[in-house]
């Protein structure tokens, strides 16, 4: 029998740190189904994980498996336009305020990187403005910024990986997330130069400050600059018209994934029609044409596992349910973190959340650096030891959870709020 063990060590020899760059490396997944997970040991967690965000509905929902079935017997992927794919833009441009025509890409990364040269290739300007900390995937103007050890002085932006020129640093400035007037200041002394401002609308697992998207849209909106909300990861999880929809503020151009694909890999860039026919040659001419394409974009597979798996949020009641669920553990962290009388803060949404280990209010990604780690981590052990699996750093709830996973979610976190203290 092959163990765990086992396969870790075999990882080690033919991959970078022994791991696909995503996850803890020392857990090697067996399978899935519903709201848990099995390890290659047979260990079995409740899933917090929900791989990083997409499985929404839980592992292997039967609706989504047969949808998938019934495609894989008339083709896996054409390089060609599908129906398909169609059918899904279509759900799309009638669910997200902002759009009004899709691109699609296979990554979260390549729709952000796709996004930032597209507001480029509109305005003719060469500056990308980010918020420090916040996550745009894995190309070099989102690698500015995003955990930086060195704290610097903003706007100046510190890359997170080997590899990125100066000249890209030098294309890129940097703001505190929740702070207006920064961002008024810096957009108003840079107005002329920046293409747009990328966002991700509650940054990482912090919500927005009342009035903080709000004066970023009218700050772009006065100074021709376009608003990119990153809802890689709020799409179709805060509301069924994501973050747009649930604070009442609307990009120029967002980007999607995780849910829209259904588990497979599928994003996709979205918004303003004048904006996207810069991926539209015959309208835009030689000189303003954005050249994209992708071998699996708007897959078929994945399409129809994003189309169920979009039907199935829009039945009554499934978002009242993600909640519920997001807001029953919630509480359970403050019951039980408050009766051992330890310092935290429940920041983010109840449908994405996390713990954060100090006293002081969380409103941006230095608030976050100066939290305790080490009791985070001894934390997220101990809920490992009691059989949940999540993230360092985030809790996705997801519609598969039962009554047993929120009480069996609520005896870890107990067990966990004490083991800070023994």
């Amino acid at each position: 029998m092959t163990t765990q063990q086992d396969w870790i060590e075999r990882a080690r020899k033919v991959l970078p740190g022994g791991g696909f760059g995503n996850f803890d490396p020392g857990v090697i997944i067996s399978h899935g189904e519903g709201s848990r997970v099995w390890d290659e040991d047979g260990n079995e967690y409740i899933d917090y994980l929900i791989g990083s965000g997409p499985m929404l509905l839980g592992h292997g929902h039967p609706e989504v498996i047969e949808a998938v079935k019934e495609q894989l017997g008339s083709g896996m992927t054409f390089f060609a336009n599908n129906a398909r794919g169609v059918e899904l833009a279509e759900e799309i441009v009638s669910a997200m305020a902002c759009a009004e025509q899709v691109r699609y890409v296979s990554s979260g990364g390549e729709a952000d990187m796709y996004a930032m040269r597209l507001a480029r290739a509109a305005t003719g300007r060469d500056k990308i403005m980010k918020f420090e900390g916040g996550y745009h995937g894995m190309s070099a103007e989102a690698q500015m910024s995003l955990a930086p050890s060195k704290l610097v002085n903003f706007p100046n932006a510190v890359p997170d990986s080997a590899g990125i020129p100066q000249s890209v640093r030098d294309e890129m400035l940097i703001a505190p997330f929740n702070d207006i007037e920064f961002a008024r200041s810096l957009i108003s002394e840079h107005a002329k130069e920046i293409a747009c401002i990328i966002v991700e609308p509650l940054q990482r697992i912090i919500p927005p400050a009342p009035g903080f998207l709000e004066a970023i849209r009218e700050e772009c909106t006065k100074h021709g600059i376009i608003l990119v909300f990153d809802e890689i990861v709020t799409g179709f999880r805060f509301a069924y018209g994501g973050a747009q929809e649930l604070y009442g503020v609307v990009p120029d151009v967002c980007t999607l994934g995780k849910i829209i694909g259904g588990g497979f890999a599928l994003a996709a860039i979205a918004g303003r029609a004048d904006i996207m026919d810069h991926f539209d040659k015959a309208k835009v001419g030689e000189d303003g044409f954005l050249m994209q394409l992708g071998t699996l974009s708007g897959n078929p597979v994945a399409a129809v596992a994003g189309l169920k798996t979009m039907e199935i949020l829009r039945r009554p009641g499934a978002f009242e349910k993600i909640r519920a669920n997001g807001k029953a553990i919630q509480e359970a962290l403050e019951e039980h973190l408050t009766a051992v009388g330890i310092d935290h803060q429940i920041v983010g949404d109840p449908t994405l959340f996390d713990v954060v280990f100090t006293s002081n209010p969380v409103r941006n990604y230095r608030d976050v650096l100066a939290a305790d780690t080490k009791q985070n981590a001894k934390f997220n052990a101990a809920l490992r030891e009691k059989g949940i699996f999540k993230s360092p750093g985030k809790t996705y709830p997801s519609l598969a959870l039962t009554d047993e996973d929120l009480a069996q979610t609520v005896d870890a976190i107990e067990y966990a709020s004490t083991a800070l203290v023994s």
